[in-house]
């Protein structure tokens, strides 16, 4: 059957050309379409994708990028049974679809097959680290999300009201997954290559900042602000084992400030802040085997749990509600 591949993109100008191709290449001649979700980019990314034979759509105000918005956005275009989620630094394997096509026919509770997500740039720390992570999402067969995209089932998404929450800045494929497992649909990943990802290539602490600037870090609190009275919070709750490790770092920063205002001696309580830190980021050097992965870990978690108060007080909008946007004219 026929697949609608969305392509999510926020100033792709360097890839989205092979990202486009590669989609085209892997759906046979007529079977399918490509929809370019567009987030506002400012560069040259709607401009290329516009000389292909793609569906370009783009937000409108007063809707606002995020992570959540591309899917939505162009499922909301799409027409076919099958949807095709990436993004528009990957390229995609030619023959996953065939592949993923066959596994979902076979079996009518999974929503969603995906399979590995190859990252080729690995010089930033941020994407080193995941590479070097042997997180459960990994793992192939049964999985509770499907981060990077793959395809899913158009049958599933309407059975969930939507696809993507266009409140989140991240944790979107999370949320994606435990209401897609809340309403009795399973997520399988293959043994095999679903897509090329070449990532981020700036400093990773630019990077770290680049991320607050565009709320990514938000996500998780955006998450849990948009579970509460759900019948799946327990399990958001149960599943998000960083909550445990935020917490710890709000509890390591109350010790720190206890400290630093009850000690006479302000310059030894200070040292010993700065030891606590050092002892920390060297403890994560020797388990990762890299002190340089270490000091990023700590400072990412501080990023982290400020980041999490200030997503959850974030105003929200329906996800289900029309995404205002429109469709660009295409040059072919």
């Amino acid at each position: 059957m026929p697949v609608s591949v969305i392509i999510k993109t926020l100033n792709e100008e360097r890839r989205i050309a092979e990202a486009i191709g590669s989609a085209l290449a892997a759906l046979p001649t007529g079977a399918g379409e490509v929809i370019v979700a567009d987030s506002g980019s400012t560069d040259r990314t709607v401009d290329i994708a516009s000389h292909y034979p793609v569906k370009v759509v783009q937000l409108t105000a007063p809707a606002q990028p995020s992570c959540g918005v591309g899917p939505q956005l162009g499922f909301q275009y799409s027409q076919f049974e099958y949807i095709c989620l990436i993004d528009g630094d990957m390229l995609l394997d030619p023959i996953f679809l065939r592949e993923a096509r066959a596994f979902l026919d076979a079996h009518e509770k999974i929503a969603g097959v995906t399979g590995h997500v190859v990252e080729a740039a690995v010089d930033n720390l941020e994407f080193a680290g995941r590479v070097a992570r042997k997180s459960p999402e990994k793992r192939v067969g049964a999985i509770d999300r499907m981060n990077g995209g793959g395809l899913y089932r158009r049958a599933a998404l309407k059975d969930i009201g939507y696809f993507s929450d266009r409140n989140l800045h991240s944790f979107e494929e999370f949320d994606l997954g435990v209401r897609l497992r809340d309403r009795g649909w399973g997520l399988h990943r293959l043994d095999r290559s679903f897509v090329v990802h070449y990532g981020h290539t700036i400093n990773s602490y630019r990077l770290l900042l680049r991320r607050w600037q565009t709320k990514y870090l938000f996500g998780m609190g955006e998450l849990l602000r948009g579970a509460i009275g759900k019948p799946y919070w327990r399990k958001i709750l149960e599943e998000l084992p960083e909550l445990k490790l935020w917490a710890a770092v709000y509890i390591w920063w109350i010790a720190i400030a206890l400290v630093l205002i009850t000690s006479p001696n302000k310059l030894a309580a200070l040292a010993a802040a700065v030891l606590s830190v050092a002892g920390v980021a060297g403890l994560m050097g020797w388990r990762r085997k890299s002190m340089a992965l270490g000091l990023y870990a700590v400072v990412a978690w501080w990023f982290h749990a400020a980041a999490l108060p200030v997503g959850f007080l974030r105003p929200r909008r329906s996800p289900a509600d029309w995404i205002e946007s429109r469709l660009l004219p295409n040059e072919t």
